[in-house]
């Protein structure tokens, strides 16, 4: 049995978009392409949208256990959008099931325009990390989108900077949230660090330690580090001691 919603608002795109069929069908320039699933990227009406399709959820149990990658990916990307943390909108999504077990879905975004991921930025040495105003805008979306995100119990799993997008304006969104989850006591506190800690991965790289420290704070709420702030910060420092 397979299951598709299409947003209201795309509904001249049906033809293309209307069925998890004919979006199976789509061609469009590939992006990306792994053992389970692919990405392209299309353009209609001058627009361009992303179609991630999956036709595996692994070997075994793995099809019949568990929320399809896909099937997380949308339901995280309408939290955030619930919550208030600017991502990408969703166009369409689905999935089909066999005997109940998992055989292919998508997921369809419309494009960001005129963005760019934070590690691309961090690659090209952008001017921009050189402007004190624009980290301070940027660092101020993040600490309280991330925030956001954790007070709801929630963790990303992958908060790399590639899985950021910024615009001209300035804009901050958050994308590709397959792993997030909901956590409580420990593995709250552990996920939040390992969100934290991949967030500084690339910091320490091109951001002044004073630049990451008014993140943290900011990420708080506060004008200085609490005695567990400061063993939070130890952790974060050295979460990946010894991975790299």
């Amino acid at each position: 049995m397979a299951s598709w919603s299409l947003a209201p608002e795309y509904h001249s795109l049906s033809e293309d978009l209307g069925s998890l069929e004919s979006v199976f069908e789509l061609q469009g320039e590939r992006l990306t392409k792994d053992p389970l699933s692919e990405v392209i990227r299309i353009e209609r009406h001058g627009v361009r949208y992303y179609v991630k399709r999956y036709w595996g959820a692994g070997k075994g149990l793995r099809r019949y256990l568990g929320r399809p990658r896909v099937k997380a990916e949308w339901q995280n990307l309408k939290l955030f959008a619930k919550w208030g943390i600017p991502t990408a909108p969703i166009v369409a999504h689905g999935l089909e099931r066999k005997t109940g077990a998992f055989v292919r879905g998508a997921l369809v975004t419309r494009e960001l325009e005129n963005t760019l991921d934070l590690a691309e930025v961090a690659n090209r040495q952008d001017v921009r990390l050189t402007d004190q105003e624009w980290v301070q805008v940027i660092s101020q979306q993040l600490a309280k989108s991330t925030r956001t995100m954790h007070d709801h119990h929630f963790t990303h799993n992958d908060l790399k900077w590639r899985n950021l997008l910024v615009n001209e304006k300035a804009e901050l969104f958050f994308i590709d949230c397959p792993t997030g989850s909901f956590w409580w006591g420990p593995l709250l506190r552990y996920r939040i660090v390992k969100d934290l800690a991949c967030l500084d991965k690339v910091a320490k790289r091109v951001l002044s330690r004073t630049q990451r420290l008014r993140f943290y704070l900011q990420y708080r709420g506060r004008n200085r580090l609490s005695s567990g702030d400061k063993r939070r910060v130890l952790r974060i420092l050295k979460f990946f001691e010894g991975r790299e």
